[in-house]
């Protein structure tokens, strides 16, 4: 594949999310660059889809060739995660030219998972929570993408599979130093207790009639953040803070502070009751 300026930011930077770019740079009245090139596109046949190849034409694209700082071609720039991270100039050996390569290509539980989360940021959540598996199948020991799964699993209302993931963390991920983990835990308990819990407008009855029952107060907060009423749980939990700081061990300020990360795509919202929550402790 050619690219120009135009489409350098499509060809390489947002491909190299997915899979590994190669980024060729070279001219037509460049000799080793006719050696480099067909056995560049041998290697990227060899390895069937696990990179990409695209070339730069520097005669045509100078922009590109000053921007990169190429001053003497061939030179290949290799780019993954949307940024360059290896590079070499010349031509290689075959045997040199694969080592490159197989440092830079991801297992392929990592594809899977990078492909997920791809899925993911297109709102493909069936697709993604495929390639999820997929990836846990060959790396069972992965927790990022068992979070990330979990994650999916909740969004589609998908709750005892999500429980069933959620066992199958590592001890150290569960022991609580996890952000990820506890926010999501945060919300399966919610899911969990609103199963249990009586109707909302008996919990708010109660409230009404004593503004101090905070068990009353952290139910409804707890069934709020099942439905995802982010802000109405979060005013229920300040109003835990403000009363009794010791209640159930703090429990109102760390549910605040789950209840963010949860809220995250609202941020002012959450900026909101940051302030709010910052202006109670003090």
């Amino acid at each position: 594949m050619n690219t120009t300026l135009a489409t350098f930011e499509q060809d390489v930077i947002e491909a190299s999310k997915l899979v590994p770019v190669l980024a060729d740079f070279w001219a037509p009245w460049c000799g080793p660059c006719k050696t480099l090139g067909p056995l560049l596109e041998k290697l990227e046949q060899d390895y069937a889809g696990k990179w990409r190849l695209v070339k730069v034409n520097v005669d045509e694209n100078p922009e590109l060739a000053a921007h990169f700082q190429v001053r003497s071609i061939p030179h290949v720039l290799a780019f993954a995660d949307g940024r360059p991270v290896d590079q070499f100039i010349g031509v290689l050996p075959e045997s040199q030219l694969r080592a490159f390569l197989d440092r830079l290509v991801p297992n392929t539980a990592q594809t899977e998972h990078k492909r997920a989360l791809a899925a993911l940021q297109s709102g493909q959540r069936d697709v993604a929570i495929d390639h999820l598996q997929a990836a846990l199948a060959l790396e069972p020991g992965n927790d990022d993408a068992r979070l990330d799964l979990i994650q999916a699993l909740l969004d589609d209302e998908r709750i005892d599979e999500a429980r069933t993931e959620v066992e199958r963390l590592s001890p150290k991920t569960k022991q609580g130093i996890d952000v990820r983990y506890n926010t999501l835990k945060t919300r399966l308990d919610a899911l969990d207790a609103a199963t249990e819990l009586p109707p909302t407008d008996a919990l708010e009855a109660r409230i009404a009639t004593n503004p101090g029952d905070l068990e009353a107060r952290f139910d409804l907060a707890s069934a709020l953040i099942a439905r995802r009423d982010y802000g109405g749980a979060l005013a229920h939990l300040l109003e835990i803070v403000k009363r009794d700081r010791t209640f159930r061990d703090d429990i109102g300020r760390k549910t605040m502070l789950s209840v963010f990360d949860l809220a995250a795509h609202q941020p002012e919202l959450v900026a909101e009751w940051r302030r709010k929550l910052s202006a109670a402790l003090h």
